[in-house]
């Protein structure tokens, strides 16, 4: 274990930020699964109203370095043209 001080507020603010990047995680993975359940159940409409508040999510993820800035446009890629696919 650390035993200077500072070595101990840094690995206090690891864990801190582990858990904020952790939450951000599980809301983008929760966000596309509700999408492509909506894209698959033939619910475009609710499919597109979700689009705009997940791309709006993926883009604050990328912002911050939670997710690269590619995977980030990867993930916005593939769902426009799910969502296009069908409508």
């Amino acid at each position: 274990m650390a035993s200077h001080a500072s070595a101990l507020k840094a690995h206090r603010q690891s864990l801190k930020n582990r858990e904020h990047n952790r939450q951000f995680r599980s809301r983008l993975r929760n966000a596309l699964r509700s999408i492509r359940t909506a894209i698959d159940g033939d619910d475009l409409s609710g499919a597109k109203a979700a689009l705009k508040q997940t791309i709006s999510l993926i883009d604050r993820m990328a912002s911050k370095g939670i997710i690269h800035r590619n995977a980030a446009s990867r993930y916005k890629s593939r769902l426009a043209g799910r969502i296009a696919a069908k409508g």
